[in-house]
């Protein structure tokens, strides 16, 4: 019978109307590991879809254990934040016990990424609409840690914010920065952020995180995979051996 021998296998659960994340996971993802996606339904960033999209989270899941993935990763910000502390603690043991693979989240990745940093105050700049935004830093305040700004484009449409230039996360980002600020948070799996991540620490000077960047290397180390993704960020590039987390 056929074996895989080392090969590694992700599972990625993201919006039907993103547009960007495949392609940057595909970009980042490290030889011998292979990127295997599934739909749920979302195309604007509300409340109303953002609460909606997880409906068909057991099925997709259940369609990527078809796949024999080695760990998935629910990798959208707003709809693993939305329900408060422990929200993303449910949707990963929805995940888990419909595909029997282990799972994490875009939010429960930031988390342990702030942790791994020790950081404790930071700033957000997202795509979408405030309203969102407040949702998203109620939840990381409820998770210990002090959110001191939060700034958003005001985007609805996800296809929109698909199409958004990567300088304007840049632009963002020191933008919303601010000296007693230990982190920058760029929220949004659908905005092109990987592409400026080592830029922009370069010039403010700390770690950057993006949507992105937290969710594969939490579904990475997952997985079992431990060695340094360089070229993307402090993150993937110091962090990804660190055996505490």
């Amino acid at each position: 019978m056929p074996a895989r021998k080392d090969q590694l296998r992700i599972g990625l659960l993201l919006p039907s109307s993103n547009t960007t994340q495949e392609t940057e996971f595909n970009r980042i993802m490290p030889d011998g590991v292979t990127l295997h996606v599934a739909r749920l339904p979302l195309r604007t960033v509300e409340p109303s879809s953002t609460a909606r999209i997880v409906e068909d989270i057991e099925t997709e899941s259940q369609k990527l254990a078809d796949a024999d993935v080695d760990a998935i990763v629910l990798a959208a910000t707003a709809p693993s934040s939305r329900n408060g502390l422990g929200y993303d603690q449910e949707l990963i043991r929805r995940i888990e016990t419909a595909s029997g693979r282990k799972a994490t989240t875009a939010s429960t990745a930031l988390i342990q990424a702030l942790t791994a940093f020790d950081v404790q105050r930071l700033v957000i700049g997202a795509p979408w609409g405030e309203g969102v935004n407040v949702t998203t830093a109620a939840f990381i305040e409820a998770n210990g840690f002090s959110v001191l700004a939060h700034r958003a484009l005001g985007h609805v449409s996800n296809l929109e914010i698909g199409l958004l230039d990567q300088q304007t996360a840049y632009d963002m980002g020191v933008a919303i920065d601010q000296p007693q600020a230990q982190a920058v948070m760029l929220a949004c799996g659908n905005w092109l952020t990987m592409g400026i991540v080592d830029r922009l620490e370069t010039a403010i000077g700390k770690p950057v995180l993006s949507t992105n960047q937290v969710s594969l290397w939490a579904v990475l180390r997952l997985a079992g995979y431990r060695k340094p993704v360089p070229g993307w960020g402090q993150l993937l590039r110091d962090y990804m051996v660190d055996s505490k987390l």
